[in-house]
């Protein structure tokens, strides 16, 4: 208290007076703390944050309790909404159930598809299609691709559908046989195996048996094997997965559309000293090698090679023995083509086969018409085509007289 008295004691203070008790003392301006004007910002700032604070505090309360109290108060999507939301986008998603869905990812394993379910499908690559392949890029299933599939079963690890393609297609292949049997037509199919009974063959992507009974030649399963034969459809039994094929009924179709004359197209199966063997639509027919060209043909080799396609016109047909002569001599335009310019021969093959039919009609219609010439009684008489019909006023007794008839041409 001594040293506090002792710092007051050298303090003078002037008198009081009258003036300054009844006026307020005005400090000049250079008298007054520069430091007060701080103080007073901070303060303003400080309240303005404080308003700021309450403000907010009282809007988060606010939201509070109404989320508390009435959470959907003003929101126009209820939860009922959101169950119908989930039943339009809900499918059924039981084994056999055709989703369609979008491929969005592929892998060396298969595919990524979106059904629109709560998680994304796996199309597997041994589904992807009926036939075998590497990838399923190989039959068109890249991202983006949009395709009718079929759920084949569940993936326990992620809860994921596994779905197939191949099952479609299967549908659709026994479809395809039971529409080919009832129009009765004859289809190729490759042999991919055999057994002590028959061979297997591939059709429409399906496996079907050919009993060695209904093959119509001699070959053995080994000499079939990887190779297409024409077949006939026995049985179509998708319940019983059974499908049976006739390679002999076939080929009795086949046979039963050659005509004398008509052009067909063959494959040169093999080579002899005296001529090659065609095959011609599941029938081997012979093509000698006088019929080969006009023109002389020392080697056959020369001429024609195994695998070679070319056209070939039907000279005789032996059903009984299941023999075929053919012809290319016929079917070249001038002699000797078929060594010097096959492809001509090739080209102009079905107009030469009519220059020839013609040919031998009017040939056919020469001998009819001699032969009515010594037989007037008959009653008979032809035409100017060449056909037999009642004996006509207008036509001499003694017949036509066909001399003056042109030979067929072949027009460019």
């Amino acid at each position: 208290m001594a040293s506090l008295a002792q710092q007051f004691t050298g303090l003078r203070c002037s008198p009081l007076s009258t003036s300054r008790l009844s006026k307020p003392s005005i400090l000049p301006k250079q008298n007054k703390m520069p430091g007060l004007l701080p103080i007073v910002s901070a303060a303003v700032i400080s309240n303005a944050q404080t308003k700021e604070r309450l403000k907010l505090k009282e809007i988060f309360e606010d939201a509070h309790e109404r989320c508390r109290t009435a959470p959907m108060e003003g929101v126009s999507f209820t939860l009922d909404s959101f169950y119908n939301a989930l039943e339009k986008y809900d499918f059924n998603s039981e084994i056999g159930t055709k989703v369609r869905g979008t491929v969005f990812n592929i892998d060396n394993n298969g595919a990524l598809v979106d059904i629109t379910a709560k998680s994304s499908a796996y199309l597997p690559l041994e589904e992807a299609c009926i036939h075998k392949i590497k990838s399923v890029e190989e039959v068109g299933i890249v991202p983006g691709v949009r395709e009718e599939f079929v759920i084949i079963g569940e993936n326990e690890a992620d809860d994921s559908l596994i779905l197939s393609l191949k099952s479609i297609q299967y549908d659709l292949a026994w479809e395809r046989c039971r529409q080919l049997q009832a129009e009765d037509v004859v289809v190729k199919g490759k042999v991919v195996g055999a057994n002590k009974g028959g061979v297997v063959a591939v059709v429409e992507g399906l496996r079907g048996f050919v009993p060695f009974s209904q093959i119509s030649t001699k070959s053995t399963a080994e000499d079939l094997l990887e190779k297409e034969i024409p077949l006939k459809f026995v049985e179509v039994d998708e319940e019983q997965s059974r499908l049976v094929l006739s390679n002999r009924k076939a080929v009795a179709d086949n046979q039963a559309q050659l005509g004398i004359g008509s052009v067909v197209l063959g494959t040169v199966q093999s080579l002899k000293p005296y001529g090659a063997f065609i095959d011609i639509g599941g029938i081997n027919g012979l093509l000698h090698v006088s019929q080969i060209s006009h023109d002389r043909v020392s080697d056959i080799a020369t001429v024609l090679q195994p695998g070679d396609t070319l056209k070939v016109m039907i000279l005789s047909h032996d059903r009984e023995r299941g023999r075929v002569s053919l012809s290319t001599k016929k079917l070249e335009p001038t002699p000797g083509d078929m060594i010097r310019n096959p492809k001509l021969v090739f080209e102009k093959a079905e107009e030469m086969a009519q220059t020839f039919r013609q040919r031998i009609a009017q040939a056919e219609a020469m001998a009819r018409a001699d032969m009515l010439r010594f037989q007037p009684e008959s009653g008979l008489t032809l035409s100017s085509d060449g056909i037999l019909g009642p004996l006509t006023s207008d036509l001499p007794v003694e017949g036509l007289d066909l001399s003056d008839v042109p030979p067929a041409e072949v027009t460019d």
